[in-house]
C-alpha cells in the first residue's frame, strides 16, 4: 500500500492511497484547486484512481472531488442519504458497504452526528493480512477533540447522535488502530483540535476529553463550545451540493 496525507486549505487533510501493484488508488476530501496534485501523485505511483470520495457535503471548503473524478473517470462517492439532496449523479455509499482498490479495501461506516451524511472510511491492506490499518475519520473524530454539531441547524441532536456515533462505532475499534481526520488545528469544523496529524484509538480514548464523558456531559460540553460558522458556508454548501466550482470560486 502507498499513503499520502495532503494538507490543504482551511486546516484540511485530504488523503491518497492505494495499491500500487494491482494500480488502484483511492483519493478521499479532495479540496478544490487540489485536482492536479492528485493527478500528479497517480502518474508517480502508475495507478488509476478508482474511486473519489467526500466523508460528508462539506460546509469549510469548495470539494474538488467531483471534478477530479470527472477528470480521472473515476467513481465520486457520497453517503446514499445525499440521493434527491445534490444536483449530480454519485456512488451512493451505505454503512457496511466495501470498495476494493486493488489489494486495499475501504469499509464504509455511517457516523452521523457531525453532518447526518458524515461517513469514516476503515482500510485493509490484505497483503498485510485481514485486521484493519487505519481509520480516516472525516470530521467525526479528530485529534484531541470531534466534529461540530451545529451544521445541520439541530445541535442537542446531532451532538447525541455524534455521542452514540463515537461511542458505538469508532470506540469499539481496535486500541491501536491509527485514525487519520480531517482536519487539524486551524479548522473552524470543531473546537480544540491538535496540530498533530494522527493519533490511535486508544489514545483518543485516554487523552480525548470528549471521549470520557457521559452522554449529557457530552452533549451539554459540546453544545456550549461552538465556534463561528466557517465564512461564506453557505455559497460553499450550496456549490458543492450542484458539484461544480469555478477557478474563481475556489480561489
Amino acid at each position: 500500500m502507498f499513503f499520502r496525507q495532503h494538507p490543504a486549505a482551511n486546516a484540511t487533510l485530504s488523503y491518497f492511497f492505494g495499491c500500487a501493484g494491482l494500480q488502484k488508488a483511492v483519493a478521499v476530501d479532495v479540496v478544490a484547486g487540489d485536482e492536479d496534485w492528485f493527478i500528479e501523485e497517480a502518474e508517480k505511483a502508475g495507478v488509476q484512481i478508482a474511486h473519489v470520495i467526500d466523508t460528508h457535503v462539506h460546509a469549510d471548503h469548495y470539494s474538488g472531488g467531483p471534478e477530479l473524478a470527472r477528470r480521472t473517470g473515476s467513481a465520486y462517492c457520497l453517503h446514499e442519504s445525499n440521493q434527491g439532496r445534490v444536483d449530480f449523479e454519485f456512488l451512493p455509499l451505505r454503512d457496511g458497504q466495501r470498495l476494493e482498490a486493488g489489494n486495499v479495501v475501504v469499509d464504509v461506516v455511517h457516523t452521523p452526528g457531525h453532518t447526518p451524511d458524515s461517513i469514516c472510511l476503515v482500510v485493509r491492506d490484505l497483503r498485510r493480512g485481514d485486521e484493519p490499518w487505519f481509520v480516516i475519520t472525516g470530521d467525526t473524530l479528530f485529534v484531541g477533540a470531534v466534529g461540530r454539531p451545529d451544521l445541520a441547524g439541530r445541535e442537542h441532536e446531532m451532538a447525541a447522535q455524534l455521542y452514540d456515533t463515537l461511542q458505538s462505532k469508532l470506540l469499539t475499534l481496535p486500541a491501536e488502530l491509527e485514525i487519520y481526520p480531517g482536519h487539524q488545528a486551524g479548522s473552524a469544523c470543531g473546537a480544540g483540535l491538535s496540530g498533530k496529524p494522527a493519533s490511535t484509538i486508544g489514545f483518543e480514548k485516554r487523552f480525548n476529553p470528549m471521549l470520557s464523558m457521559s452522554r449529557s456531559d457530552f452533549v451539554a460540553a459540546l453544545t456550549a463550545d461552538i465556534p463561528p460558522q466557517p465564512a461564506d458556508m453557505a455559497l460553499i454548501v450550496a456549490a458543492n451540493l450542484r458539484g461544480t466550482v469555478s477557478a474563481a470560486t475556489a480561489a
